[in-house]
């Protein structure tokens, strides 16, 4: 199969969850045999990395390469709202201009990356199939903050003709299907289900599972409200002062926002496997209060890690936490969130390690990329 793999860029030189999740495609699809030709780009103002350097940071050592790579740069942002879909157009358009669209036989597309290929197709120019994926459809869910709100009006339009358009969607399964089907004209049979996954480099063993006497929570993520830290922080500031709990945050949070008590650490952005792990290594439960999600890959991560999971019912995170694992709670519902921490304290050693080692479980049999790809290669066939 020769497939064409647009994206708004691979990590490490774009970072994101769409952007990580798109580097583990383009790896995994190469490793099961197909031929992959990537398109990804960086910022109007960094430097393209080389293709011997993007093959080096998808393969380490193993003697594999991607079938072909196209480098762009990203158009300048301007300031004019409405500016990011904009320049996703002049993107998308970037793209077409840059390949031959008909030496492939798919066409998987991140976000708005194929939208000028799906307008040259209803012009009536031939071209293969055309699929879209569209991380977390936050656009349509329950955004916290007046701007967030009209940022997503703005997006619904775009969002609902690049899928209205595309010959087959990728969903992530769960709410996320749901939404789908019920925001958009589109049929079951266009849809393909499939979670995210992690590389078996992120697996802990069961046997290096520790549960912390103190509990030790953690949260991973941006200082943006979608992400539900500042329900978070409300929380943690009434819970009783006499519960033995400590509380680290991986990611960006400005000192304004910090709690200062001696109980709260706060280590930054880590933007390593390695780093990440050292500190959820020495977790005991991982906190997601988003308001509205995808599929979080800071879930997938703790669980491959070994932690328990506290996490709100928004997009398909009912399809990694449930009782057996953790809590799984209503949305910007603080009462509730607080008592899934004060549930996780009191929970005995035995128990909490039992919902630690239930993650890890679920991950190693249900969300692993080496055996996701093939049921994706799978479907994509029985289509062509």
């Amino acid at each position: 199969m020769n497939l064409l793999l647009i994206t708004d860029g691979i990590t490490p030189y774009v970072t994101g969850g769409m952007q990580r999740h798109s580097a583990n495609l383009a790896k995994y699809f190469t490793l099961a045999g197909v031929n992959i030709t990537l398109v990804h780009c960086v910022g109007f103002d960094q430097e393209l990395p080389s293709d011997k350097m993007v093959n080096q940071q998808l393969f380490g050592k193993l003697n594999t390469q991607l079938h072909k790579i196209i480098g762009l740069k990203f158009p300048k942002p301007g300031k004019i709202p409405g500016h990011y879909l904009r320049e996703s157009y002049q993107y998308s358009k970037l793209v077409f201009n840059a390949i031959d669209f008909n030496q492939f036989d798919f066409i998987y597309t991140k976000g708005f990356t194929g939208w000028y290929a799906m307008e040259q197709k209803k012009k009536g120019i031939k071209l293969p199939p055309i699929s879209v994926k569209f991380h977390g459809y936050e656009m349509y869910q329950n955004m916290p903050s007046l701007k967030q709100k009209i940022e997503s009006k703005l997006l619904q339009g775009p969002t609902r003709w690049n899928n209205e358009n595309a010959d087959y969607i990728f969903s992530y399964g769960g709410k996320i299907t749901d939404l789908i089907l019920k925001e958009f004209k589109v049929s079951q049979k266009q849809v393909f289900d499939f979670t995210s996954g992690l590389n078996k480099e992120w697996l802990r063993s069961a046997n290096e599972l520790n549960t912390q006497h103190k509990r030790k929570f953690v949260f991973m993520g941006r200082d943006e409200e979608r992400k539900g830290i500042n329900d978070l922080n409300e929380v943690l500031k009434i819970l009783p002062e006499h519960v033995n709990y400590e509380f680290h945050f991986i990611g960006p949070i400005p000192e304004a926002k910090q709690i200062k008590d001696a109980q709260f650490f706060y280590h930054g952005e880590l933007r390593t496997a390695a780093t990440i792990c050292a500190v959820l290594d020495e977790m005991d439960v991982l906190v997601c209060p988003s308001h509205a999600e995808g599929m979080p890959n800071v879930i997938l991560e703790g669980m491959a890690r070994g932690l328990a999971i506290i996490a709100t019912d928004t997009g398909a995170v009912e399809m990694l936490v449930d009782k057996n694992n953790g809590f799984l709670i209503p949305i910007h519902n603080k009462k509730e969130l607080e008592n899934a921490l004060i549930s996780s304290i009191a929970l005995n050693d035995d128990t909490l390690n039992q919902l630690k080692l239930n993650s890890l479980k679920k991950i190693k049999t249900q969300f692993l990329w080496d055996k996701l790809i093939l049921k994706m290669i799978l479907q994509i066939s029985s289509r062509l």
